[in-house]
């Protein structure tokens, strides 16, 4: 089979294309020709290097796939050859097969292309917001890089849960699809202060909870918007930057910051992640979520792929196709 791989740390342009043995499905194992491939921030990080995984070389990136199921290990039931689903694996994804321990049935409405873009972008936003900051019906949520992969789906499940979401992010054009996602006010912090315009929508209040992918400077001017006993959502630092927590703000404020680790769920506690994903497949199966794919590149672009999403040139999700 093709696989991107991964030989040394370095930028995503050295990724090459190379053919590799087929797989075979162990105990408990889930093989899948991929037809999608999802790229998260995650990817172009394990390639240089930088992420808390490092896989041995060579290895092929990818953490999110779809595509069908062509066999199952021994003590795989709840899948079976034949079936379309999406499918989660520490890496590996980009590639014509992969081998993973959790895999779901995708709804017949939903496309590969779409739901290799789904479980790490909505999965994150509602665990975020439903598990670690229990946002509530007619809180206000402000979202940072509000048209992002998790943010506009953070954007999109704040308004499902019946809160007042402010988006903000660095373009009107960022900002106009955050509107169209349902963002109830809109902040360019090219230009606008974030405490200053949030203080102002909220009369003075501050947001309840603060969703932040973004970190650096981003996050130290949207943490002093914090209402009294909020909650500030730490994401990622896609800005590059980890932020530090002024201590004293949170005391005064009576605030929590929550750290969400998505992936970690698959470790610790796999149902919450189940659990979390049959909730949104069954949104998206009524049609209650619309997923925003902005990308698609063929496997030999890859590369391409993740630079484009680490430079912020894109909105929503980037994908691969592979079949």
């Amino acid at each position: 089979m093709k696989a991107v791989l991964c030989t040394q740390w370095g930028d995503p342009s050295t990724l090459v294309i190379a053919d590799v043995p087929g797989l075979t499905p162990l105990n408990d194992e889930i093989k899948i020709a991929v037809h999608a491939c999802g790229i998260n921030f995650a990817d172009p990080l394990m390639v240089q290097g930088q992420y808390q995984l490092k896989p041995p070389f060579p290895f092929t990136p990818g953490i999110e796939v779809a595509g069908e199921v062509l066999a199952v290990g021994n003590g795989v039931e709840h899948v079976r050859p034949g079936d379309r689903v999406l499918a989660i694996c520490n890496y590996g994804g980009l590639a014509e097969e992969v081998v993973t321990t959790f895999a779901l049935p995708i709804p017949d409405t939903m496309d590969y292309v779409t739901a290799a873009g789904f479980a790490v972008v909505y999965g994150t936003s509602h665990i975020a917001l439903t598990r670690r900051a229990h946002l509530a019906a007619g809180e206000t949520l402000l979202v940072l890089g509000a048209a992002g992969g998790v943010g506009l789906t953070a954007v999109e499940i704040g308004k499902l849960l019946g809160a007042t979401v402010i988006a903000a992010a660095s373009t009107p054009e960022k900002l106009a699809l955050a509107a169209q996602y349902g963002a109830d006010h809109l902040i360019n912090y090219s230009v606008e202060n974030i405490k200053d315009r949030v203080r102002a929508l909220t009369d003075r209040r501050g947001a309840n909870v603060i969703y932040d992918p973004v970190g650096g400077d981003v996050f130290d001017e949207a943490f002093r918007a914090i209402a009294w006993e909020g909650r500030v959502l730490v994401i990622g630092f896609a800005s590059g930057r980890i932020p530090h927590i002024p201590a004293n703000l949170a005391l005064v404020k009576n605030c929590a910051v929550i750290g969400v680790f998505w992936g970690s769920y698959s470790m610790n506690n796999p149902l919450v992640l189940g659990s979390s994903l049959e909730t949104l497949l069954d949104w998206y199966a009524a049609g209650r979520l619309k997923p925003h794919i902005s990308r698609t590149y063929p496997l030999d672009q890859a590369g391409a792929a993740m630079t484009a999403l680490a430079n912020r040139q894109a909105t929503g999700k980037v994908v691969v196709t592979v079949r």
